[in-house]
């Protein structure tokens, strides 16, 4: 399959519509979304453990984030 060089595509769109310019059936399909899931989700765990290193932040600092929220909640319901 051609992929053109659409401007509104990123890279990775135009990857996947060479790459899944076959016809699946459902399970394969369901794998594959299943792989990038996977993928996605182990790319934000590593940015997420690298800024937590970086910044040193720590439970205590998830804590504070967590009752600034709420804070905030309650002060617009006031």
């Amino acid at each position: 399959m051609e992929v053109s060089n659409s401007g509104n595509l990123t890279n990775l769109q135009r990857e996947l519509l060479k790459v899944f310019s076959v016809n699946l059936d459902e399970h394969q399909l369901i794998d594959i979304r299943g792989l990038l899931t996977k993928y996605f989700a182990e790319m934000a765990t590593k940015e997420m453990d690298r800024l937590w290193d970086e910044r040193s932040w720590t439970q205590e600092t998830m804590n504070e984030w967590a009752n600034e929220q709420m804070r905030s909640k309650k002060q617009r319901n006031e």
